[in-house]
C-alpha cells in the first residue's frame, strides 16, 4: 500500500469503533417474526383532509377536473 492508502486506512479505524461484547441473541428470527406481522397503517389526519378538500372542490367547481388531473 502507499501512504495515501495507510492514513486512510489508520483514520478509518480510529473513527470506527471496534464493536465490545457479543449479540445476546440471534436476531435474524427477531427479524423474521417482525416481517410476518402485518403492518396496520394509520391514514394521518391531513390526508383525509386533502381527500376532503378535493372533493369539495369537485363539487363546487367541476370544470377543475382536468387541472387536477394534469396534476397527477
Amino acid at each position: 500500500m502507499n501512504d495515501e492508502e495507510e492514513r486512510i486506512q489508520k483514520l478509518l479505524e480510529q473513527a470506527i469503533a471496534p464493536t465490545r461484547g457479543k449479540l445476546q441473541c440471534d436476531l435474524w428470527p427477531k427479524m423474521l417474526d417482525r416481517l410476518a406481522t402485518p403492518a396496520v397503517a394509520a391514514v394521518p389526519w391531513f390526508d383525509w383532509a386533502l381527500l376532503a378538500a378535493v372533493i369539495l372542490l369537485l363539487l363546487l367547481a367541476p370544470r377543475s377536473v382536468p387541472l387536477l388531473l394534469y396534476h397527477l
